[in-house]
């Protein structure tokens, strides 16, 4: 329920012992006796009416599930935004606070509606609608209190583990997983509707893999109103269409923009309500200000939700509508903005930004990047056209990001695709620990490899051998392991991300509505992709450079820098010669064995050390 508010927190108990169909039985017998027994058996349909709560904002709620079928539909609004969900009985949907619509068909997606289709559907009850296979009930104390839990996988679904109250037994509590964390939903409250008990509150919140939670990420419904056996009909769960809040300001339906490439992020000018803005161009996020920029634009956030990037720290989000968003003639009309504090991030990157727009353009036109001319093309969808020569390659959405199937060195993957990304592939956490990557690609020491969203990422880099993306053979890729436990690439539904070092050398397309990205390779689709030889992670600060990370066993490490240190000059220049991007350049692609002569301050001294890069990685993998 609500899948969009949980997502914000920008998203299992299992058994595998097999047990007696009776002891399952008996507990779920108990639990339908207690709500209602053989009332349940005339009831069709249940709508609920009350008030949704998250993150200090509240509105009205509305939610139909149809009970035979396990179809449903939830509507929302919260504070500033408004947004809902479906499941039709086949395909789970979402509508953005922007208005933007999308199927959830990837595999994850799909799990976890059918799972939700079980329980609205009363499959424990009654088999026949879907069935679930269940392990052996346990009896367990939380808090002072006895509860009977039992573990049950829905046929095609994920598993959700039921608590009942020993006393009552009442169904109090489910959980189950979602991404790297886990989803409980408590149940109180219960009242009688014509002969059955149904739960007029609710609490869902989100459990990280050391166990905590987060007070931003819980929702609460409060229902005023429990109905059973209203009326339904196919078009009460069918996916919306999208609301007409996009448009392209030019004749031809189509609209180009430049754009910078910098530490091979996107860079693009537009406007806010009339005010120059300037973006960076994310796939894997959705549109979002600093709190300077929203302040600047005159747009005030609403709420304190939970946002998570690929860094481990979880940091606060605001919901704040603006008049329209603009690249070039794209526009966007009435679009919801995600405030959220970057940190770091102008000193990570070099350059300053308002903030990004993602998922909602590209969403809404036919988007192609053009990385040789620098050049972003939006077009209405029925005026897109795919790059020529381009290789085809399918995609699917749990949430927001285009997630496409491959393989690397023989192992099927599902990356996600990740403008935002600077590196070229990242592997996820699960995925390396499950096929034993670390030895695999000989990996580098742990390192900073990135920063974005909640912080630094570390990783271990590697050289890996060929990707295959379709028809599409890509090798020689320079990337990195993640070996955490939190944040996005812990997520274990997904194998790895795939970013800008790898899109860089092509033309990339995407068509959202026939879910399709096209990669059509430019003239630096054959250039050996390097990696970092310094050691450092370097963060900028005026006219020096200021070390926030220095691998183990690197050529920073060898020449005696610290985390700390403040760099002055490099080779013989002054750091503010250059810029952070084209520092990181020089040292990524001069050769191995290049020295040169660092100045840097230590506590306030000035120090000189001698700087002999050196290869992390393998020139090739093997």
């Amino acid at each position: 329920m609500v899948r969009q508010i949980i997502a914000l927190a920008l998203l299992a108990f299992g058994f595998t012992q097999v047990v007696r169909a009776d002891e399952a039985a008996d507990l779920l017998a108990r639990w339908k006796a207690a709500s209602g027994g053989a009332h349940w058996d005339a009831v069709k349909s249940v709508r609920t009416d009350g008030t949704l709560s998250a993150g200090g904002l509240s509105g009205a709620f509305d939610a139909l599930q149809d009970v035979e079928r396990g179809r449903s539909r939830d509507h929302y609004r919260l504070g500033p935004i408004e947004g809902a969900d479906g499941y039709d009985g086949t395909v789970a949907w979402t509508r953005d606070p922007g208005g933007e619509v999308a199927a959830l068909d990837a595999p994850e997606a799909k799990r976890r509606a059918r799972s939700q289709a079980w329980l609205d559907a009363r499959g424990y009850w009654y088999p026949s609608r879907i069935g679930a296979s269940y392990g052996k009930p346990e009896v367990r104390e939380l808090d002072g209190r006895r509860y009977d839990v039992l573990v049950a996988t829905p046929d095609g679904g994920d598993p959700v583990t039921l608590w009942f109250d020993a006393r009552t037994h009442l169904l109090v509590r489910t959980e189950q997983k979602q991404g790297a964390d886990t989803a409980t939903t408590s149940f109180d409250d219960w009242r009688d509707v014509d002969g059955v008990k149904l739960p007029f509150h609710s609490t869902t919140f989100l459990t990280d893999t050391a166990g905590r939670v987060d007070e931003r990420n819980r929702s609460e419904v409060q229902a005023s109103s429990m109905k059973v056996n209203v009326a339904v009909s196919d078009a009460d769960f069918a996916m919306p269409a999208m609301a007409e809040t996009a448009r392209i300001d030019a004749a031809d339906g189509v609209t180009r923009v430049p754009f910078e490439l910098v530490n091979n992020h996107i860079y693009a000018q537009g406007s806010i309500d009339g005010k120059p803005a300037r973006f960076l161009v994310d796939t894997g996020g959705a549109n979002l200000l600093t709190p300077v920029a929203a302040k600047k634009f005159r747009l005030v956030g609403e709420g304190k939700l939970a946002g998570r990037g690929v860094g481990e720290e979880v940091v606060d989000v605001a919901l704040a509508h603006a008049g329209e968003v603009r690249l070039g003639d794209a526009v966007l009309s009435r679009p919801v903005f995600y405030v959220m504090d970057l940190g770091k991030l102008p000193a990570v990157e070099g350059c300053d930004s308002d903030g990004l727009v993602g998922y909602e353009m590209f969403r809404r036109f036919g988007v192609t990047i053009d990385y040789a001319r620098h050049e972003l093309v939006l077009a209405e969808p029925a005026k897109f056209a795919p790059p020529a020569g381009a290789h085809v390659v399918p995609f699917e959405l749990a949430e927001r990001i285009p997630i496409v199937q491959g393989k690397l060195d023989g192992l099927p993957v599902r990356i996600s695709i990740d403008t935002g990304s600077r590196v070229s592939l990242t592997l996820h956490s699960p995925f390396v620990r499950e096929h034993g990557l670390v030895d695999k690609y000989h990996a580098a020491p742990d390192a900073v490899v990135g920063w974005g969203v909640g912080g630094p990422s570390r990783g271990r880099p590697a050289r890996f051998g060929t990707l295959e993306l379709g028809d599409l053979a890509v090798t020689g890729i320079a990337g990195d392991l993640y070996t955490g436990d939190k944040g996005a690439f812990a997520n274990p539904d997904l194998s790895a991300n795939l970013g800008g070092g790898v899109l860089r050398h092509y033309t990339v397309a995407f068509d959202y509505g026939a879910k399709k990205m096209y990669l059509a390779p430019n003239a630096d689709a054959a250039g050996v992709d390097a990696f970092d030889r310094s050691g450092l992670w370097l963060l900028g600060a005026g006219d020096a450079l200021d070390v926030a990370d220095v691998a183990k066993d690197s050529a920073a490490a060898r020449a005696g820098l610290r985390e700390g240190d403040r760099i002055i000059a490099i080779g013989g220049e002054k750091v503010a010669s250059r810029g952070l991007p084209e520092w990181r350049e020089r040292l990524r692609t001069l050769p191995a064995g290049t020295k040169l002569a660092i100045a840097y301050e230590r506590g306030g001294k000035a120090a000189q050390a001698d700087l002999v890069l050196a290869d992390r990685i393998a020139k090739q993998w093997k």
